[in-house]
């Protein structure tokens, strides 16, 4: 997110992220990939980033994908579209054996899970940008939140890397 909270400029631009892009650095996400298999994200977001792909989903290839929804849909390559509760999706990828589940937004999606007390660590990388407005990560109206701070990265780029955990 930029230094003051946003994800997105209000008409869904991220170029503003590629001051970040630096060969070589991936900002611990191979490392962090390697311990989740699903990956949760929200309608609106799903669209973004197969717009700024060209139609393609490459997280569909790496994880069981779960795009929140509205609608009834099929699943297409990889992604399966869900409309239920996300308490009752979260439950359910808990039920079965496997990984960490790995939630990339939108803001909408961290809302519902964030109401539900149901993100167990926050990873929040803050680029160095301030945009003035857009699309908050963090929406409010949820309830109080203790976390714990785990050690937090900072790179050359200028991107700090935040990490916390809920408290039991």
């Amino acid at each position: 997110m930029s230094l003051d909270g946003f994800i997105a400029t209000e008409n869904d631009d991220l170029s503003w992220l590629n001051a970040m892009q630096k060969e070589g650095e991936d900002y611990g996400y191979q490392d962090f990939t390697r311990t989740v298999d699903t990956y949760i994200v929200g309608r609106k977001t799903y669209d973004v980033v197969k717009q700024l792909l060209d139609g393609k989903f490459p997280q569909s290839e790496q994880f069981y994908c779960y795009v929140m929804t509205r609608e009834d849909r099929e699943p297409e390559n990889g992604v399966t579209f869900y409309n239920g509760t996300v308490t009752e999706l979260i439950a359910d990828i808990r039920s079965k054996a496997g990984k960490d589940i790995y939630c990339d937004g939108g803001s909408e999606i961290v809302n519902l899970l964030m109401k539900e007390n149901l993100i167990d660590e926050y990873i929040v990388s803050v680029v160095p940008i301030i945009l003035g407005n857009g699309k908050r990560l963090f929406l409010g109206n949820t309830p109080t939140i203790k976390l714990s701070a785990l050690p937090s990265e900072q790179f050359d780029t200028g991107l700090v890397q935040l990490r916390y955990i809920r408290e039991k």
